[in-house]
């Protein structure tokens, strides 16, 4: 059961960071700060199908951490979940097509390496 919820939190948080950087792409960099911009910014992202579906995505992930931190130890369940970091690096790669640099597939490596010393 709590590699399930690990598997779910993982699938959640790395799909919802995906769902706003694309989202964030599209919108691209914010210029104008006056209250009226800010207003219409707001409203505007309220409308973007990706972006309500992330917000969805973070509360599963947030619900099924609290699920996983009732069922097994915090010292478990952090390192566990950081699997979301080799998930996204590769997400980011292949889906929003960005460079990562041989550094960043390291550091997933050595990740991917402290969960599987978690699984044994």
């Amino acid at each position: 059961m709590k590699w399930l919820l690990v598997a779910t939190v993982v699938t959640a948080t790395a799909l919802s960071d995906l769902l706003q950087a694309l989202e964030m792409k599209r919108q691209g960099e914010i210029q104008d700060f006056r209250p009226s911009a800010l207003g219409r910014l707001f409203t505007g992202l309220l409308r973007r199908r990706l972006l309500i579906l992330a917000v969805a995505c973070m509360a599963v992930s947030f619900f099924s951490f609290l699920k996983l931190l009732s069922i097994a130890d915090l010292s478990f369940a952090v390192p566990a979940t950081a699997a979301t970091y080799i998930l996204e690096t590769f997400l980011a790669k292949i889906v929003l097509k960005e460079p990562v640099a041989w550094q960043r597939w390291l550091g997933a490596t050595l990740v991917a390496s402290g969960v599987l010393l978690l699984a044994l």
